[in-house]
């Protein structure tokens, strides 16, 4: 039989890359997706349940298969209560992570971000270390976190600067090389191959930084 994939984040770049990848992938038979909208992708193997993910624990009964994808995030730009940001940021992914230790799922894999430290005095950089630290508490059998630098690919809504930065890294990629090729911006495709990749494999680290990212996808 083929796997069930849980997925949190379907509407967003990377989670909709995903699931359109998952669809079309013959090892898995279901993918259940649970979000705030529906995701527009219409499909027989696709599962939805347009819930509240504040309150992700009423849905444990849902919530079993054999690999979850966490591809929850928001921004500073789209959301500036940093009330709600931790709610949406360390909130959902912590709260995946106890429904995948009390339903004995046995793969949780998630996105974090390039310098994610809980002891950061960055707020985004902290709250993603923080969700890193927590969701590790949860002793899931096996949690990688993929930490990309910054995402190049076209999203429903429109991000003056991150375009700006955007284009001036396609000038600064070539000279970031050594130590700094880390900090390279990369699109959704390496991102998503190196999720599959380790659906179906263990991987020597559990953080995975952007050049890392890349490697495993190729």
């Amino acid at each position: 039989m083929g796997k069930t994939a849980i997925l949190l984040g379907i509407t967003g770049l990377i989670g909709n890359a995903l699931a359109k990848n998952i669809l079309e992938d013959s090892r898995y038979d279901k993918l259940i997706s649970f979000h705030r909208r529906k995701s527009g992708i219409v499909h027989p193997k696709l599962e939805e349940h347009i819930v509240d993910l504040f309150e992700l624990e009423k849905y444990a009964e849902q919530f079993k298969g054999d690999v979850v994808f966490c591809c929850i995030g928001t921004t500073q730009a789209k959301t500036d209560d940093k009330e709600t940001y931790k709610k949406i940021d360390y909130g959902i992914p912590v709260a995946a992570a106890k429904l995948i230790a009390y339903n004995n799922i046995p793969k949780f894999i998630a996105i974090s971000a390039l310098g994610a430290n809980p002891s950061s005095s960055v707020f985004y950089n902290k709250t993603k270390g923080e969700m890193e630290r927590d969701v590790l508490k949860q002793n899931v059998n096996e949690t990688y976190f993929l930490q990309p630098s910054l995402l190049a690919g076209d999203r429903e809504e429109q991000r003056t600067l991150e375009k700006l930065a955007i284009g001036a890294f396609k000038v600064l990629n070539p000279l970031l090389i050594g130590p700094l090729k880390k900090y390279q911006s990369i699109k959704p495709e390496p991102i998503v191959a190196t999720m599959q990749y380790l659906a179906f494999n263990t991987y020597s680290e559990i953080r995975i930084e952007s050049d890392e990212i890349k490697k495993i996808a190729n």
